[in-house]
């Protein structure tokens, strides 16, 4: 039996969790005894990688729970209130890279070791590698926290690109050069606080009901016409909730139709969407009467 959204959501959480606990203890290792404060920023970001996929982690747990009495549309808007969470890591350790990396660069310090750009140039692959794992993951189960884990792992490997290059900068220079390695990891915080923006954008989309998926209406529309009794498709309203889709459809029917085959065609309706279109949860489908249609 192929795994639900959510049963997908929670492997590709762990498999975040597991990767970035071990990036974090190699960085932090590489980064102090190869005396490169770019691998230790690096280190820095996994650390919090590791926290912020553990919210998701919850989150994806959470969301998946079934609509209750108290929450009938389900608990889908967990998803976007883990991803506020998970930027504010985020900011919090670009802060971080950001400050240290400006004392590094005003005091001297000596060259790094160049063996830690074997290591970095490991690192760079693992987190690409990663990144398109999970967001796969999080295209297949429409999940806003996925996404951002997914960031999560592309954003470190390119702070992981850029200590390579300011490495490797200090390295062929030499003397005077030592910073190179510094002002890579502060070009890094910067990436991350650009990203932050990427990642959080959407995620405020979901929470205020903003209309940004066009492209499922599109394909709401298309399909409710293939449903006998179907004329034509008016208003259609459609507002994510973790990883499901909530559709307010009016369609037009014969307006001479009683009430009872109008229900019947509704009916029909939402059972075919939610077979072709399992990403649909709650399908609210309203009547209206096609003034003029002359039936067959």
């Amino acid at each position: 039996m192929a795994d639900t959204h959510e049963e997908k959501a929670i492997k590709a959480t762990y498999f975040s969790i597991f990767g970035n606990m071990a990036l974090a203890i190699t960085k932090w290792l590489a980064g102090f005894f190869g005396n490169s404060y770019a691998l230790i920023a690096d280190a820095i970001e996994s650390t919090t990688d590791i926290f912020s996929s553990l919210l998701v982690l919850l989150g994806v747990k959470y969301a998946s729970r079934p609509a209750d009495k108290n929450h009938p549309y389900g608990h889908g808007r967990i998803e976007p209130l883990i991803t506020f969470l998970i930027v504010g890591f985020l900011i919090i350790s670009a802060t971080l890279i950001a400050y240290e990396s400006i004392e590094k660069i005003r005091t001297p310090h000596a060259l790094p070791k160049a063996w830690t750009l074997i290591v970095l140039g490991l690192i760079i692959l693992w987190k690409e590698a990663s990144y398109q794992i999970v967001i796969r993951k999080s295209r297949e189960t429409n999940s806003s926290s996925l996404k951002a884990d997914a960031w999560h792992h592309r954003s470190d490997a390119i702070t992981s690109v850029a200590a390579f290059i300011g490495i490797s900068i200090a390295l062929l220079l030499g003397k005077g050069y030592e910073s190179a390695d510094d002002w890579a990891a502060l070009f890094a915080a910067g990436f991350i606080l650009y990203n932050c923006y990427l990642i959080v954008r959407p995620a405020l989309g979901e929470i205020m009901d903003e209309n940004l998926y066009d492209d499922i209406i599109d394909t709401i529309r298309e399909k409710s016409l293939q449903i006998e009794g179907v004329i034509d498709t008016e208003k259609c309203f459609v507002r994510k909730a973790g990883m499901k889709y909530h559709v307010d459809l009016h369609i037009e029917v014969d307006a001479d139709m009683s009430v009872r085959e109008s229900h019947k065609v509704a009916h029909n309706l939402k059972d075919y969407l939610q077979i072709e279109m399992p990403e649909l949860d709650q399908i609210l489908i309203h009547v209206e009467p096609h003034e003029g249609y002359v039936g067959r």
